[in-house]
């Protein structure tokens, strides 16, 4: 049976190092940018316990090839990634450990290798 969104396998998340493929799972990289070699994103964020995000996640860094709205483009589809991924299921011990603390999430897209621009 395939996934729904924030769902992460047969489990809740119970480490950091199982928490951001589950929460990268919903990302892909929006049609605009399909042509760029590489593009890269970081959105820092904080969750609950219960894996939702606090308030909006702020993007801290972007390395899009092209113009504004590219940049605009790769922005909305992160925003719109994170918040079909959340809430995250996670264990309670994982809940309570990260709970508004920071978290950064980085984004890769490697484009067809040698389209770029």
């Amino acid at each position: 049976m395939p996934l729904l969104a924030g769902e992460t396998g047969p489990g809740p998340v119970d480490t950091l190092k199982a928490l951001f493929p589950a929460l990268a799972a919903c990302w892909e990289a929006p049609e605009g940018l399909a042509k760029f070699e590489r593009t890269e994103i970081t959105a820092r964020l904080a969750l609950r316990r219960d894996g939702s995000v606090i308030g909006t996640p702020r993007i801290t860094f972007s390395q899009t090839p092209g113009d504004d709205k590219a940049r605009d483009i790769l922005i909305r589809a992160t925003l719109d990634a994170i918040a079909r991924c959340t809430p995250v299921r996670l264990t309670p011990a994982l809940g309570g450990a990260i709970a508004g603390r920071p978290l950064a999430l980085r984004f890769i897209y490697d484009g067809p290798r040698g389209q770029g621009i």
